[in-house]
């Protein structure tokens, strides 16, 4: 039996709007669930999802929960 570990979680809130930002900086936003301004998602920090973050981080903020 594999045990799980548990990694880290971030809390994610947009706080600038992606209109006229870059189409992948769009895409990005939509991927990571996030739609409205002000709107929170929760995921685990794994590698794809810091570094979609990190490509957006001009358009959100980012607390570990």
């Amino acid at each position: 039996m594999a045990t799980k570990k548990k990694t880290a979680q971030i809390k994610i809130t947009q706080v600038k709007s992606g209109i006229g930002g870059l189409q992948n900086q769009k895409d990005t936003l939509r991927s990571l669930g996030l739609k409205k301004v002000g709107q929170t998602v929760v995921k685990e920090a794994r590698p794809e999802i810091v570094g979609m973050v990190k490509t957006v981080s001009h358009l959100v903020s980012v607390e570990e929960v």
